[in-house]
């Protein structure tokens, strides 16, 4: 018997090949003394090509049939073919290869074509023509040119051993190939073993290493072989494989079947052709996508209840809380992927457009949210007695950010509010309705004031926490509004007071456009200015305040005498920090506190209280000290350590 007539060891009958391909049954056996004529044919390759197609034969597996058997074959590869193929067409073949990447991508199978086409009798640039006998023993598995080995059971040092002890021994072809698949798997012991024979290995021996972890396998190892890395399939190199497969294996697949098997896949041919024929063998397929997006959108819409009433939907039908959470967490991926870099996403184009519209409607901080406490909650599954109740509170909380005070959900709440000003635009009233938040209580009305009388001072108003109101002295008209703050800053009334006749002149008039307000002051001194200090000045000022601000300084107020003499020699550094932060010159005053707001609580005006509009006006033999209202760190620490002295630095 020929070669071409020895029995397929994986399919458990004899077939018959021409040219390659499987050319249908064999004859069953003939009577002694007689003879039955072959029928030879050819089947033509696409893509994945079926190895037997034998209807009489025990069934195989998708995957196990249709494989590739040409280098032209192997689909969404072509970086690591085309090299393979003309190392093989011009005889400079390297004596190791390291084929890695994700599971399913033809590793395994582009080791076996190169094994064929080192030793076929007839290569035609560089590929396998797939009819010499060693092609078809190599097909077959009965080749013992070719030697597979897996590291994930034979990873000790005796197996490696073993092998190095057959290495030099020869076979009938002219290339020994051993392919070691999942590489990463070896023992230590074992990949040192392996190290100077895979470097300096006989002159017929080839090394092919598969794995799909590179990183664990030694770089001692990784730099002794040529290092190719396989891709994952695109989503249509994907679909066209399986609606090929499909016909040629005459399956009866409706085309949306075709697409949620390549979701399925994942890029992974071998995923692929596996959930082809489950669906093959089931008639359809759950669509799962349907209660992913009907779930997803329950989360766009900020609905709790109808997050819970789809997760107990999916449970009632079957499906684990952790299967659940792992296909949510890659449906909120692909929309994530599909919003930055679409090209990534491995759906079909329909599919896509459909997980980028869900995730617009959520938002990116909202989007990145649910991916990481979905994560998350995916970890916290393997110890949680009930992994529903784990998914249904990140559910809830992704629903309802009102109810999570993260960060990320304060985050997502402003964001939020954020499109839904842009979506207003010059419309008119936002959509209310959509945000969820307490209107804010609503002031009692005030009575109208009388002709010429100031505006009511409420708790609102900054100048009155802060005592910078200025009493009228004797003889002179009281003034609408301080000149530390103007007239609209202060909040109108309630209701509009009734006509009357307008409101004398104020007594003085705001400081300069050139010169910051006080309060613009006051809010830039406290949250940036102070803190940017040296501490040696940040010591003398952290007491004092910002009092007003006239025609030729800001006048800032210290508390105590001693603060101010020491405060004294460091006010430039102060004011050069004033003209960084406003990008101006600011002059700056230093005065006690007590030289312009008099103490709360007393009654008649101070003859001692200076004008500020007036700065003449000041009488410097008639101020007197005022107690400490602060009492200064050196101070107690003077007052703990007497003798001390203090030195400045």
């Amino acid at each position: 018997m020929c070669a071409a007539d020895q029995p397929d060891r994986r399919a458990g009958l004899p077939t018959s090949f021409v040219g390659g391909r499987a050319a249908g049954p064999a004859a069953p056996p003939a009577p002694a003394g007689s003879r039955r004529p072959r029928r030879h044919g050819r089947t033509p390759v696409v893509g994945w090509v079926a190895v037997v197609d034998d209807a009489a034969a025990p069934y195989q597996a998708l995957y196990r049939r249709y494989r590739p058997q040409r280098f032209a074959d192997v689909l969404g590869q072509e970086h690591v073919t085309r090299a393979l193929r003309h190392s093989v067409r011009d005889g400079k073949v390297a004596h190791a290869y390291l084929f890695s990447g994700p599971r399913g991508t033809g590793k395994t199978s582009t080791a076996r074509i190169l094994a064929m086409a080192l030793n076929c009798e007839h290569p035609e640039d560089g590929e396998p023509d797939g009819t010499c006998p060693s092609c078809v023993a190599i097909r077959q598995g009965s080749s013992l040119d070719v030697q597979e080995l897996d590291s994930a059971t034979n990873r000790g040092i005796d197996e490696m051993r073993d092998l190095l002890g057959r290495v030099a021994l020869g076979t009938p072809g002219r290339w020994k190939v051993y392919i070691i698949d999942e590489v990463h798997q070896m023992t230590s012991a074992a990949a040192s073993a392996l190290l100077k024979t895979l470097e300096e290995p006989p002159g017929h021996v080839i090394f092919v290493l598969a794995t799909t972890d590179p990183q664990k396998v030694l770089p001692t190892i990784r730099s002794r072989t040529q290092h190719f890395e396989f891709r994952l399939l695109g989503a249509d190199v994907l679909a066209s494989l399986l609606r090929d497969v499909a016909a040629r294996a005459a399956l009866d697949i409706p085309p949306e079947a075709i697409d949620l098997v390549v979701r399925r896949g994942h890029g992974s041919a071998r995923d692929a052709l596996s959930a082809l024929d489950q669906v093959a063998a089931a008639g359809g397929i759950d669509d799962e996508a349907t209660m992913l997006a009907n779930l997803v959108d329950a989360l766009a819409e900020r609905d709790p209840g109808r997050v819970l009433q789809e997760v107990a939907e999916a449970s009632s039908s079957g499906r684990d809380a952790r299967r659940l959470g792992t296909d949510l967490l890659e449906h909120l991926r692909n929309g994530f992927l599909a919003t930055q870099a679409r090209s990534l996403v491995l759906l079909p184009d329909d599919a896509v457009v459909e997980v980028e519209t869900q995730a617009r409607r959520l938002g990116t901080p909202a989007l990145v949210r649910a991916m990481e406490l979905i994560g998350q909650a995916l970890i916290d599954m393997r110890e949680a007695p009930d992994p529903r109740i784990t998914l249904e509170v990140a559910l809830v909380r992704l629903a309802a950010p009102d109810a999570d005070d993260s960060r990320a959900a304060l985050l997502e709440r402003l964001e939020r509010l954020e499109r839904l000003v842009d979506e207003r635009g010059d419309s008119g009233t936002p959509p209310i309705a959509a945000v969820r938040s307490t209107p804010p209580p609503v002031p009692p009305e005030r009575p109208p004031a009388p002709a010429g009388a100031p505006p009511p001072v409420t708790a609102a108003t900054p100048q009155s926490a802060l005592g910078a109101h200025r009493r009228p002295r004797d003889g002179q008209e009281p003034a609408s509004a301080s000149p530390m703050a103007p007239a609209s800053a202060l909040p109108p009334p309630a209701t509009p007071p009734p006509p009357a006749a307008p409101a004398p002149p104020a007594a003085s008039s705001p400081a300069p456009a050139s010169l910051p307000t006080r309060e613009a002051l006051t809010m830039a001194w406290g949250d940036q200015i102070l803190p940017e200090l040296r501490p040696a000045v940040k010591v003398y000022l952290s007491a004092g305040r910002f009092v007003g601000v006239d025609e030729s300084a800001a006048i800032f107020a210290v508390p105590d005498k001693g603060l101010l003499g020491r405060a004294e020699p460091n006010r430039p550094e102060v004011e050069a920090a004033l003209a960084a932060h406003f990008g101006c010159q600011v002059p700056l005053r230093l005065v006690l506190d007590e030289a312009v707001a008099p103490a709360a609580g007393s009654g008649a005006p101070s003859d001692l209280e200076p004008d500020l509009d007036d700065p003449g006006a000041i009488d410097l033999a008639e101020l007197q000290d005022a107690p400490a209202a602060v009492v200064s760190p050196e101070q107690r620490l003077l007052e703990a350590f007497p003798g001390a002295e203090e030195v400045s630095p």
